[in-house]
């Protein structure tokens, strides 16, 4: 007999770490002055994309579509192909990386990893509390804050069920109350100047 049967688990906690818009200019300019400018392209691009690490660093030239402006990733965390879209910093971004004819890697990373490069550039931006997963995070998050769905953020992110973005729902409202505040000054509400019919007993 399983002596834990019937004991309630622990509910699943997600670590939410998002860059603000200041945090993010300071990271940039951090991963542009490192050494290593393979692996800082690498990792501005998990930023700009939300892709998965491994999505980044296992990328082959072969699996750009320059003309649709995606890039393909043929075995994801699902087990199952899917395409990351590249908007238009992530496509200049891959024009200016150098191509290596010995190597059909975007970024020929894998043996030395990105984990050195990261650590220097978080700490060199004030940031050592980020991990490189939190881009994924702050990808996610610029997105929900300026209006973008939690639907198409699911896809962008690739996750195959809705649970996994609906972390991302807590963010939504701001959003959404200045969207209804567009609406206020749309409507002009208040009565016309001058209008004495309006004012309150007493005014």
């Amino acid at each position: 007999m399983n002596p834990t049967a019937g004991l309630a688990t622990a509910p699943e906690v997600h670590r939410q770490r998002f860059l603000t818009t200041e945090e993010t200019q300071r990271l940039i300019g951090s991963i542009y002055a490192d050494k290593n400018q393979v692996a800082a392209k690498a990792i501005l691009l998990l930023l700009l994309t939300g892709a998965r690490r491994r999505e980044v660093t296992r990328a082959r030239w072969e699996d750009v579509d320059w003309e649709k402006r995606t890039l393909l990733v043929p075995v994801s965390k699902s087990g199952k192909p899917r395409t990351i879209a590249l908007n238009a910093a992530a496509i200049a971004l891959l024009r200016t990386a150098p191509s290596d004819s010995a190597s059909p890697y975007i970024f020929p990373t894998q043996l030395s990893g990105l984990f050195c490069p990261w650590n220097r550039t978080r700490r060199r931006s004030g940031l050592a509390d980020v991990r490189l997963h939190d881009l994924r995070h702050s990808f996610a998050s610029f997105l929900v804050n300026h209006g973008v769905s939690l639907y198409v953020v699911q896809g962008l992110l690739g996750h195959t069920q809705a649970r996994m973005t609906q972390r991302y729902a807590h963010l939504a409202p701001q959003t959404l109350l200045d969207a209804a505040e567009v609406a206020a000054v749309v409507i002009q509400p208040g009565p016309p100047k001058g209008d004495a019919s309006h004012r309150l007993p007493g005014a």
